[in-house]
């Protein structure tokens, strides 16, 4: 009430005003919004109203289908309907859950899936999936046994975790399937584990801290989030190499008995020609490759080799991809220039609720005037003391001068109280008459009873109110609050300003520092991981580079598929930061370890290595996603739509960007790969069967040593020996013929189908 006027302003909705007498008259208004208080004094008061509530959020909707309105809409909100949304909305994408998990199984056995019936490796890939179901489970269960808190936002972390733990299954197979088959199985698990247990520690380590380093934010739905997807994180690294490596060592020893995959009896290994060709597609396998033992070289991988790869180490093609990449890296800048602080209370509720028609015309009809904001007095005062009403009265003015408040819009009970003890002659200056005389105060004004809070003749608190204007945007909101707040702290009153909406604008003020500060320390504590697990220095600020690079990239196209930054989209730049690392890493380390002499071969081996693996995991982490696409709710479309821009961004820098960059470093390091050379007399038994074997004079052999020394002083010209060296060692992988053995500018050939060596690219063409 303002001097014998109301504000109906948070009331009365699509207002028309006439002129008339003493001023402008409502003449019509489009919404009516009634507001019903509910008392919480005590803990009886509060069970009673959270059981009102939850009996109107019941009954209201066949009340209103009963009363069959025509003429009139009607909308309803509580302060219990964001907490049912979110309940809500955890219960719908349990469903959706369930779609992703048969999309991973079937997309996991498609890939692992070989016409071979005993180098299938089906088995293992639904282990995978299940090694990740089973990660969910265990660190879902210890963390709710030990009381951590479990938000909407941590229904999106089985979806992440199924996603990547398939991604290691991949790994891991992709490594098995490049060792001899000949040799036993312990052997084959310990190149596999050689291999395979460097990338996924790197991962996996990069990922957890990312996400521990998340715990720092100001956000309890963050910190949730991040605490339990780390932890779901190690548990699926011990599984997969305790749990999954197990069920690979099984499905090793049945491929070392030549049995089928499915009913486990042996099979032949050689066509029968005298049975028909389904026949030997069921059940006939057991082929290797005769020179390498391994099971084949896959499709994916020989793309790589021979054709993407080469195509990708073309001068006018690295030259196009730096062109590429300039282009990605300038939208994405502006992107960020562009990017929208906020979350529309909309989106947190699923598209089909009743809270979105509410909140539909509370912005059409209501948007005019701000939250209507509490001044809060939070300590006991001396309000009978002249001077210091006088300074509540400074106080208000100057909270009231803001340009974001309608000073002709305050409620103020002290200043209608001033007014009441002058018109009629009340004495106000002394505790007695100031405590007396209050009830005058609320036989003419009852609502102000609600606005101070008396105990034992004692003023514990009081609250006044100002109208805010102008709100229009998250930037507003956040200089609302700012404002506001350090106008009340420079108050000589104990002053508190508030409104249920400031724990909104609360996070537009630390959404930006928060996010900052998170990726910063996890950008530098993923370049000390790298440095450490990445055996070369430079290798790992390309692996730090992509990280800044594919984070700039997603908040930048943020901006584009309408996605604001919130406590929602911080999660998933969290996320940006672990999985950023992952597929350069892999490439990264391949580079680094590849034994070829030339940094465009390097590359080559290194997609040809992990290019398919890293295919797969992209696709497995985007189709373990891909059903929140579908959700109703907000929270899960946007994780999808940032965990799409993630993988995508960062499976485009693993196999362009990086494999581009790395070779403009000519020299990255001698590489550091174990190569086991056998003794003499292993070597003689190793070639005992082979035909044609010539050998350069001069050859000096150290027993009982595991080296071979040649010398290359026979006046021949001398061979490209280093790019032999890095692309066979026939003594360490059994090969018998068509191969060729060489050390220090030596080389030993030993003949036979030396074209096919050529080829495969197993040999340099100089190579005599």
């Amino acid at each position: 009430m303002f001097q014998s006027r109301f504000f109906m302003g948070t009331f009365l909705g699509g207002v028309q005003v006439a002129p008339g007498p003493g001023g402008s008259h409502v003449q019509a208004a489009k919404a009516l919004r009634l507001v019903y208080y509910l008392r919480e004094d005590d803990a009886a008061d509060q069970k009673s109203s959270l059981r009102w509530l939850e009996n109107f959020l019941e009954r209201i909707p066949n009340e209103l289908k009963a009363l069959n309105l025509t003429s009139t809409q009607v909308a309803y909100f509580t302060s219990i309907s964001r907490q049912k949304e979110f309940e809500g909305n955890i219960k719908d994408v349990i469903s959706l859950f369930s779609i992703t998990y048969f999309i991973t199984i079937t997309f996991s056995i498609m890939s692992c899936l070989r016409i071979d019936c005993v180098r299938n490796m089906v088995w293992v890939a639904a282990f995978g999936v299940l090694s990740s179901g089973l990660a969910v489970l265990s660190s879902f269960g210890l963390l709710l046994f030990c009381g951590v808190p479990f938000v909407v936002t941590v229904a999106n972390a089985p979806f992440l975790i199924l996603g990547v733990g398939v991604d290691d299954m991949f790994i891991m197979v992709s490594c098995w399937q490049l060792t001899n088959a000949k040799n036993k199985v312990e052997k084959r698990m310990a190149e596999t584990y050689a291999e395979a247990a460097v990338s996924i520690t790197i991962t996996t380590l990069t990922d957890v801290l990312a996400f521990y380093i998340g715990i720092m934010t100001s956000f309890q739905s963050v910190k949730s989030f991040c605490l339990y997807t780390g932890t779901a994180f190690i548990f699926c690294y011990v599984y997969n190499i305790t749990f999954l490596g197990a069920v690979l060592a099984l499905n090793g020893k049945r491929e070392e008995g030549n049995r089928h995959w499915l009913i486990c009896t042996k099979v032949k290994d050689t066509v029968q020609p005298n049975r028909s060709r389904l026949y030997n597609m069921c059940c006939v396998g057991g082929f290797s490759d005769k020179s390498s033992g391994t099971g084949g070289e896959h499709p994916v991988n020989k793309f790589f080799r021979k054709y993407y790869g080469p195509f990708l180490t073309k001068s006018w093609t690295k030259m196009f991809v730096v062109l590429l990449y300039g282009g990605f890296l300038a939208s994405s800048i502006y992107g960020c220039t562009k990017m929208k602080e906020g979350i529309d209370l909309r989106n947190l509720a699923s598209d089909d609720s009743y809270v979105i028609q509410y909140y539909d015309w509370e912005n059409k009809y209501f948007s005019e005037y701000g939250p209507r904001v509490m001044v809060i007095i939070t300590k006991k005062v001396l309000y009978w003391n002249a001077s210091v009403r006088n300074d509540i009265e400074n106080c208000m003015q100057s909270l009231e001068n803001n340009s974001y408040v309608d000073k002709s819009l305050s409620e103020s009970w002290l200043r209608a109280y001033g007014n009441v003890a002058r018109n009629n002659s009340l004495n106000i200056n002394s505790k007695a008459f100031f405590m007396g005389n209050l009830s005058r105060l609320f036989t003419l004004f009852p609502e102000f009873e609600w606005d101070i809070d008396i105990s034992y003749r004692e003023i514990a608190a009081s609250r006044f109110f100002i109208q805010t204007v102008n709100v229009t945007t998250a930037v507003d909101e956040k200089n609302l609050l700012n404002q506001l707040r350090d106008i009340a702290k420079n108050c000589e009153m104990p002053l508190m300003v508030y409104h249920p909406a400031f724990i909104y604008y609360d996070q537009y003020i630390v959404i930006v520092p928060n996010t900052i500060q998170n990726i910063g320390i996890a950008a530098g504590v993923m370049l000390c991981v790298s440095l450490l697990l990445i055996p070369n220095p430079l290798c790992s600020l390309w692996v730090t580079f992509a990280i800044a690079s594919v984070i700039v990239g997603v908040a930048g196209f943020m901006t584009y598929w309408d996605v604001n930054l919130d406590s929602i989209s911080m999660i998933n730049l969290v996320i940006c930061i672990g999985f950023s690392v992952d597929f350069s890493a892999h490439i990264s380390n391949a580079f680094v370890s590849s034994e070829k002499s030339t940094a465009n071969e390097k590359a080559v081996d290194a997609l040809h290595l992990l290019g398919y693996p890293v295919i797969q995991g992209a696709i497995s982490t985007v189709l373990g996603v891909l059903a929140l696409a579908a959700s109703k709710a907000y929270i899960f479309r946007t994780f999808f739509k940032i965990m799409f821009l993630v993988i995508f961004f960062g499976a485009l820098h693993g196999l362009v960007f990086i494999p581009v960059f790395l070779t403009f470093v000519e020299i990255c390091g001698k590489s550091n790969k174990r190569v086991n050379l056998k003794t003499t007399e292993e070597i003689r038994n190793s070639f005992s069967n082979t035909q044609n074997v010539w050998r350069y004079e001069n050859q000096t052999c150290s027993e009982g040593t595991n080296d071979i020394r040649l010398r290359n002083d026979i006046g021949m010209e001398k061979p490209n020996s280093d790019y032999l060296y890095s692309n066979i060692s026939p003594v360490s992988q059994n090969h018998d013929i068509s191969s060729c053995l060489f050390q220090n500018n030596a080389v030993l050939l030993y003949g036979k189908k030396i074209e096919q060596l050529h080829e495969e690219g197993k040999i340099n063409p100089d190579c005599p």
